[in-house]
């Protein structure tokens, strides 16, 4: 029986790419960050089980040099590398579409301007279409310090947040009650729509609850309007062929829902694992699931919660052994992330850094896959252990199976 579980630890890079100074990030390093500051504070990070798969090691091999208050295991069970983006980004489509075998050749659209960042033009045909009484924000901003800062008047005037970010992104804030939560989803469609002369890559409904006296505060509600691939994904082929691809998380959204059999959506780190772990449980022959761990990303990454993001990391490592329990000699399992975000960095953006590619199963040998030339790597390797043609970037690091049944 044929099983891949592809867990996307959102934003764990581990070391600036070699064009990573072409985006101002020459030197960040998510993973190094984070150890530096728990060995500062006299607590290492611990980390046993991704050790024992080999992301220390990846880490070393990537940054060039041991992260700092860990001592490389003995040991090693899984084949552990990491990759470069081909890609032209460092945004969560380009980063998961490159890891499904097709990377982003072309250059997004962007808001580059701080202050007044969208077109005019774009604003004023959301206002008519929506019925909107105006709008608040059009800037750059961070997600959390946006709504501290018009929260209320977004709630005293019924305008909805628009903002942005570094990445090729649309954001719109709206609160569950006070402006209702489909009313939100109406305008991020609506949105979509008028921005594809912008090529612009997602547009995303960021839900909110609470008051200014409780402060405000995101739910799991958000939802990603993103446009399609350019071309068929591994999960495209997996499906066509008559498997079954099961989204966990934001999955789905990221891949404008085209290759995926069924979306099962969980908010929070536990409630992602718990959800991947009951999928695993089920899945058949010729199944991959595939999960997004959002909050390393979204909660402590964007946020620069070193602190959070280290917890965090810990949390999630405990949890391993219950979906290794669960998993036989042909089952893959495969860690990954889709780009940096460093939480010792300045802003608040993402960084462009290498992935982890962490995998065991499938009759991989145990020790050092290199350095990947793209994540690609990745897509081309689920392709080969399902047996499916080949994608048109990525070097495998699974031998060819035998042919999917059809």
């Amino acid at each position: 029986m044929k099983r891949a579980i592809v867990l996307v630890l959102d934003s764990f890079g581990i070391g600036a790419t070699s064009d990573a100074g072409r985006f101002g990030d020459e030197g960040a390093d998510t993973l190094g960050a984070i150890a530096r500051y728990r060995a500062a504070a006299g607590k290492p990070l611990q980390l046993p089980n991704l050790a024992r798969l080999g992301l220390f090691h990846a880490h070393s091999e990537s940054a060039g040099s041991v992260a700092a208050g860990v001592s490389l295991p003995v040991e090693v069970t899984g084949a552990f590398g990491y990759a470069e983006e081909l890609s032209s980004g460092k945004d969560t489509p380009s980063g998961h579409w490159e890891i499904a075998g097709v990377p982003v050749l072309f250059e997004w659209g962007y808001f580059l301007d701080k202050e007044n960042s969208f077109p005019q033009a774009l604003l004023d045909e959301l206002v008519a279409g929506a019925a909107l009484p105006g709008y608040l924000g059009n800037c750059h901003a961070s997600g959390t310090t946006i709504l501290e800062k018009l929260g209320q008047q977004h709630i005293d005037s019924g305008k909805p947040i628009f903002y942005t970010s570094a990445d090729s992104v649309f954001q719109i804030a709206a609160h569950e009650q006070h402006f209702g939560l489909e009313r939100l989803y109406a305008l991020c469609e609506l949105a979509r729509a008028r921005l594809a002369p912008y090529n612009i890559g997602r547009v995303i409904a960021r839900p909110f609850v609470g008051s200014l006296e409780t402060g405000f505060e995101r739910t799991g509600n958000r939802r990603d309007y993103a446009v399609e691939p350019p071309s068929p994904t591994v999960l495209n082929k997996l499906l066509d062929a008559g498997g079954e691809v099961v989204s966990v998380g934001k999955i789905a959204d990221i891949y404008a829902h085209s290759g995926i059999s069924r979306k099962v959506k969980a908010t929070g780190i536990d409630a992602l694992f718990d959800a991947t772990l009951a999928e695993v449980a089920r899945a058949g022959d010729n199944s991959l699931v595939f999960t997004n761990f959002v909050d390393f990303d979204s909660s402590y990454g964007h946020r620069r919660d070193i602190a959070g993001y280290a917890d965090a990391l810990e949390a999630f490592d405990a949890r391993l052994p219950e979906l290794q329990a669960q998993l036989g000699g042909d089952d893959l399992l495969v860690l990954t992330a889709d780009h940096g975000c460093d939480p010792s960095w300045p802003g608040s953006d993402h960084t462009r850094e290498h992935i982890p590619v962490l995998a065991s199963g499938a009759g991989l040998v145990p020790g050092s896959l290199g350095k990947r030339h793209s994540f690609a790597d990745i897509g081309q390797s689920l392709a080969a252990y399902f047996g499916l043609p080949a994608m048109d970037f990525g070097q495998s690091f699974i031998a060819t199976r035998n042919a999917f049944e059809r």
